[in-house]
C-alpha cells in the first residue's frame, strides 16, 4: 500500500514530442536564402570570373526554388531540427554534386576539349544531351539514396527527388559532362574555380537560413509553442 501511495505521489511525467509548427516556416525561409545565394553568386562571378548580372532574376528565382525544396525535404525528416542536423543534410547536395561529377569521369571518355569549349563561347548543348541518360539515373539513384538515409517515406522521396532534380538542373549540368571534356593540368582550376563557387553559395546559403531560422535550429525546435508535450501519467492500478 506505501508503495502505490508513493507512486501515485510522484508528478506525472512528460515527455517532448516533435511538433511541426517550427517546421512550418522552414520552405519559405530556404526560399529566401536561395534567392540571397544566387544573388552572392552572381556577385562572386562578376568580381572573379565574368559579368553575369544580366542572367541574376532568373537566377534568384533558380536559388529560390532549389532552396525551397531542400528545407522541404529537410522539413519532413523524421527527427527535430538541430543546426548541425542541417548543416550535415545541407552538405549531402555538395557531396551529390561531387558524385555527379566522378560519376561522368568515370562513364564518359572526353569527346573535345577544354579549348575547344571556350572558342565555341556558347552553352555545350549537345555534351549535356550526351550526358542526360546517366544524368537522369544519377538523379535517381540521389533521390533514392538521400531518401532512405533520413526519412523512408514515398512523400520524402518525391520532395527529395523534386530537389535533386531541381539541383542537377541548375548547378550539375556542366559538372555531368565534366568527363566529355579533356582538362590539361593547365586547366583543372576550372573545376575547381566551378566546386569553389557551389561551396561558397552553400555556405552562404545555410548561413542565411540559419540566421533566419536560429530558433528552431539552435534550440532543436523544442522550445515555447515550437513543440507538442505529452503527459503520461502512471498509476498503479
Amino acid at each position: 500500500m506505501d508503495e502505490v501511495a508513493v507512486e501515485r505521489s510522484r508528478p506525472p511525467q512528460t515527455r517532448i514530442v516533435p511538433g511541426t509548427q517550427h517546421t512550418r516556416n522552414f520552405p519559405r525561409s530556404g526560399a529566401i536564402a536561395g534567392a540571397i545565394s544566387a544573388f552572392g553568386f552572381a556577385l562572386i562571378h562578376a568580381l572573379f570570373i565574368s559579368d553575369i548580372w544580366f542572367s541574376l532574376p532568373i537566377m534568384m528565382v533558380a536559388g529560390a526554388l532549389c532552396g525551397l525544396c531542400v528545407t522541404w525535404s529537410y522539413s519532413l525528416r523524421a527527427t527535430a531540427p538541430s543546426l548541425s542536423s542541417w548543416l550535415g543534410y545541407n552538405m549531402v547536395y555538395v557531396v551529390l554534386l561531387a558524385l555527379l561529377a566522378l560519376a561522368s569521369i568515370l562513364i564518359f571518355e572526353p569527346v573535345t576539349t577544354v579549348a575547344a569549349l571556350i572558342a565555341a563561347n556558347e552553352s555545350p548543348g549537345e555534351l549535356i544531351r550526351q550526358a542526360t541518360p546517366m544524368t537522369a539515373a544519377f538523379t535517381l539513384l540521389a533521390a533514392v539514396g538521400v531518401s532512405m538515409l533520413h526519412e523512408r517515406s514515398w512523400r520524402h522521396l518525391a520532395v527529395v527527388l523534386l530537389t535533386c532534380t531541381l539541383i542537377v538542373l541548375f548547378l550539375g549540368l556542366n559538372i555531368s559532362i565534366i568527363g566529355l571534356v579533356f582538362f590539361p593540368r593547365s586547366s583543372l582550376f576550372l573545376i575547381v574555380e566551378m566546386f569553389g563557387l557551389i561551396l561558397a553559395i552553400n555556405i552562404l546559403y545555410a548561413a542565411v537560413f540559419t540566421a533566419l531560422e536560429r530558433k528552431s535550429l539552435l534550440h532543436g525546435g523544442q522550445t515555447g509553442d515550437e513543440v507538442g508535450v505529452q503527459t503520461i501519467a502512471e498509476r498503479a492500478t
